[in-house]
């Protein structure tokens, strides 16, 4: 899996790129889309991508998994494994981790309707996290949910699963996601818009996903499948399939 060849090196390239893709993110939801998927039985398929790394091998493993909305039963999957893109800054991680993402997308035979990341979407300090990064690259519909609130503020939800509270920019009080309770009395997780949904839809999604775990059972199955391929591929040596 070969890195691009345009893809940013330097971190001045990458906020440049930042800057370039933020006006493009669609904070909201497409026309139709919350009404056509609602029901029962609508078939609708969610992606949940992760990566795993091994900085000391320059390796990053990551994992798609395709789950039926209604019944989360696992559709499809897909890995990829190959070289890290870019160093570890914080604010900076889509760059580490969307080339081999974007292989293990490609490599399903099924496009989702809404692809979930491990991660934050309009929650991140120039408004592109990875899930916002991906939705403007792909022209998916996507959903970032993190477990830590990263640099913004909350309180607490109420207890009950499916109590929110507003995720917020310290510096301008914006909205940027919410902290959801997806099991009662445990602790929350962070969900932003991506690209292509609005607030209210990327926490019912995530509420759907999450009917037995904290995580989204798009998370914990592509969590588990990437540190699978990762360590086949430390194993053997493997830098690419």
């Amino acid at each position: 899996m070969p890195i691009p060849a345009d893809w940013p090196t330097t971190e001045a390239e990458a906020l440049a790129e930042q800057e370039r893709l933020r006006p493009l993110v669609q904070a909201h939801d497409d026309p139709g889309h919350v009404h056509a998927h609602v029901h029962a039985g609508s078939g609708e398929l969610i992606a949940g991508v992760d990566v795993a790394y091994d900085d000391d091998r320059d390796l990053v493993a990551a994992a798609a998994v395709l789950l039926d909305r209604d019944t989360l039963e696992v559709v499809e999957q897909a890995t990829a494994v190959g070289r890290i893109a870019f160093p570890y800054v914080p604010g900076l991680l889509a760059f580490r981790e969307l080339p081999a993402v974007l292989d293990a997308l490609a490599a399903l035979t099924r496009t989702p309707d809404t692809v979930v990341c491990d991660g934050y979407g309009l929650a991140h300090p120039r408004r592109l996290g990875l899930a916002s990064h991906l939705g403007v690259l792909t022209g998916l519909r996507t959903v970032g949910v993190a477990k830590t609130p990263f640099t913004f503020d909350h309180r607490e939800p109420d207890a009950p699963r499916g109590s929110w509270s507003p995720l917020t920019d310290p510096a301008t009080g914006e909205e940027v996601g919410r902290a959801v309770r997806t099991r009662a009395g445990v602790k929350p997780v962070f969900v932003s818009v991506g690209h292509r949904t609005g607030l209210d839809t990327a926490v019912r999604t995530t509420l759907d996903l999450a009917r037995h775990y904290r995580l989204p059972e798009t998370t914990r199955h592509a969590d588990s499948l990437c540190r699978r391929a990762l360590a086949d591929a430390q194993r053997t040596g493997t830098s690419a399939n």
